[in-house]
């Protein structure tokens, strides 16, 4: 029995590995990345500058608050769409859309 147990666990990790996706790895280091800069006060998801930023108008905490429910937003869809490319084996578009998923979040 024990040398049955010893055969089927690494059976069972290798075929787990035989299904990442090409971007698999790319990925969770990414997503590690983003959870240790948690802590880090200028970590986030980042959004281009308004028009209204641009012409001296203040914003309100109701303005930035929705900027930065946008900004997650985006980030959100960004790293969904790479998981699923990754899931389907497209490594172009899990490529383009993690690149993506990063430019959007400043993990300074």
């Amino acid at each position: 029995m024990r040398a049955s147990v010893a055969f089927v666990v690494p059976i069972l990790l290798l075929s787990t590995a035989a299904h990442a996706g090409p971007c698999s790895l790319a990925i969770a280091q990414f997503e590690q990345a983003v959870r240790q800069s948690a802590n880090n006060p200028d970590a986030g998801p980042t959004a281009r500058q308004s028009i209204d930023a641009q012409l001296d108008r203040q914003p309100t905490p109701g303005s930035v608050a929705r900027a930065e429910a946008r900004a997650q937003t985006t980030f959100d869809a960004s790293l969904a769409r790479a998981k699923r490319f990754d899931a389907r084996g497209n490594r172009a578009g899990c490529t383009q859309a993690l690149a993506a998923a990063k430019r959007l979040y400043n993990l300074q």
